[in-house]
């Protein structure tokens, strides 16, 4: 069952500024008829009206799109930066001494071990 979209109403709600109220009652379903022109006394120009506020609304709503887009993008920029900057994970284990660090360690643990003469 098609809906059956009144310009008159959609007119109405437009100029009153209801976009909300004119988008429920089909303005972005509405195309121009023959007799729209006519339809309202005194504002011929319905037809004209009424495809602005449709495309006044496609071009927010692309808007809003894009920004959200946007900033789901500059978040995953930033996450990507911050994994970038984060320093790595600790290891599990002591990283092993250089050979010749562990000879300089080896011969201090053993002159502090030997006993000491008088």
């Amino acid at each position: 069952m098609a809906r059956v979209i009144d310009p008159a109403v959609l007119l109405e709600r437009v100029l009153a500024d209801d976009l909300d109220g004119a988008v429920q009652a089909g303005l972005m379903e509405y195309a121009p008829g023959e007799a729209d022109a006519s339809r309202v006394p005194g504002h011929p120009d319905l037809p004209q009206r009424l495809l602005q506020a449709q495309h006044q609304l496609r071009q927010a709503w692309a808007a809003r799109e894009r920004y959200r887009a946007r900033a789901v993008r500059l978040a995953r920029r930033d996450a990507e930066r911050d994994a970038r900057r984060a320093p790595p994970p600790a290891p599990d284990q002591k990283p092993a001494l250089p050979s010749a660090a562990a000879a300089i360690l080896a011969r201090a643990k053993a002159r502090a071990a030997a006993p000491k003469g008088s």
